[in-house]
């Protein structure tokens, strides 16, 4: 009985391994790769999670997809939202991205929730990975965002505290002058720890207690840490901040500590394209956001987008909380106000990727993530969308809310509402 045993669990196990071993080929797709601003025609091969080939020339596999000339994109990564740890924004008890304890070391990665509903829908319109935040605290720097893979997987597929963020300016009450010379201060206690400073709690304490501003701060264990890992492991530092004389300060501040520095919302970042694109700081902006919303935003415009794009400077798209999927509606209308299609695609992706060291996703090319899309007409208009969406190479269920309550009341007319699926 036991030998049987084994035997059937060892063939459970071959056949599992058998199913995820097979190949799949995506046929007669337009390409666009997240790394070319051309599309090309070619077919894709998917080998154990990973792209394994792509090619003009024909490609054998077990499983073969013809999307018939359909456009075939990197699954999209969200760059800047609040997916999985908040449901209903003005609902508090639904939302897991603010501490009373911590500031700067504070991480949301351990409160993700991979059934979150909002999930399905995202990833139904294209978003196969996301960046989620925390909310700003009181401080100008404060809070660890993580990356996640939105397959609903409770074996959560991440990359934990890659991002710390902050904020200069807009609806903050403090001074921007005492925030901008916080930020220093922050930013020059952080250049002073060394890596025996953070060998035990006990080791911090008495780091705290030797630093005025850490002091002031109450900074915990936590946020030291969280300060030694972003100017030791070039973590990116993603700043929101609108007005462009607030850009030139932390332009300054990302000479002075070498810092892997993003800058969010930009809406006057026309007025110092040179600057930035000198700097090599890569930019998260929304192109729907186009009409000033407060005195940091006075040269907020439409045309934002193609003029750092003419600039030379790397964007990324985003539409902020947790529709995420309206950034490719915004990649959209970048592109009708004069950015090319192929650089929108890239803000989507590519972008993304490298900028918060995602090294393995964000393209289509040989080694990278099967994280891809298959359109059923044009990606960029919020009309269209995926026939099939690939996470980690795996054909996922499109099956949202939406399309449940729209089968619930358009099918299964006789039974009574109650009782239908």
């Amino acid at each position: 009985m036991i030998n049987k045993n084994i035997l059937f669990l060892a063939l459970l196990i071959f056949s599992a391994n058998t199913i995820f071993a097979q190949s799949i080929v995506i046929k007669n797709a337009t390409i666009y790769n997240g790394i070319d601003n051309s599309p090309f025609s070619g077919n894709i091969l998917i080998e154990d999670g990973l792209i394994k080939k792509v090619s003009k020339s024909l490609i054998q596999g077990d499983q073969v997809i013809d999307a018939d000339g359909k456009i075939v994109t990197p699954g999209f990564i969200a760059s800047a939202t609040e997916i999985g740890i908040v449901e209903i924004g003005a609902l508090s008890v639904t939302r897991d991205d603010e501490s009373n304890v911590y500031s700067i070391g504070f991480s949301i990665h351990d409160a993700f929730n991979p059934n979150s509903t909002l999930i399905p829908w995202n990833r139904s319109n294209g978003i196969t990975s996301a960046i989620t935040l925390p909310r700003h605290t009181s401080s100008p720097i404060g809070g660890l965002g993580s990356f996640f893979v939105l397959d609903s997987n409770l074996n959560i597929d991440s990359k934990q505290d890659m991002v710390m963020i902050g904020r200069i300016g807009g609806s903050s009450s403090s001074s921007r002058s005492e925030m901008l010379s916080l930020t220093d201060d922050i930013l020059s206690f952080a250049s002073s720890i060394s890596a025996k400073d953070v060998r035990t709690n006990s080791d911090i304490d008495s780091l705290i207690d030797s630093s005025s501003i850490a002091d002031y701060l109450e900074l915990k264990p936590r946020d030291v840490k969280a300060l030694f890992k972003l100017v030791n492991e070039n973590m990116p530092l993603m700043i929101s901040s609108n007005r462009a004389s607030d850009i030139l300060k932390l332009i300054e501040l990302k000479k002075k500590y070498n810092l892997n520095l993003i800058i969010m919302g930009a809406q006057e970042a026309t007025l110092v394209s040179r600057q930035i694109a000198d700097s090599k700081i890569p930019l998260v902006v929304n192109p729907i956001n186009n009409i000033p919303n407060s005195f940091d935003e006075l040269a907020a415009n439409k045309n934002l987008s193609s003029r750092l794009e003419d600039a030379g400077v790397l964007m990324m798209f985003n539409y902020g909380s947790h529709n995420s999927h309206l950034m490719r509606q915004g990649a959209g209308i970048a592109v009708a106000n004069g950015m090319s299609y192929g650089g929108a695609i890239k803000a989507l992706t590519s972008n993304v990727a490298s900028s918060f060291n995602i090294e393995d996703r964000g393209s289509i090319s040989p080694g990278k993530v099967a994280d891809l899309v298959i359109w059923e007409a044009d990606p960029l208009e919020p009309s269209s969308m995926p026939e099939k969406v690939f996470i980690n190479g795996i054909d996922m269920d499109l099956t949202t809310r939406s399309t449940r309550l729209r089968d619930r009341y358009t099918k299964n007319f006789d039974k009574p509402n109650t009782y239908r699926n």
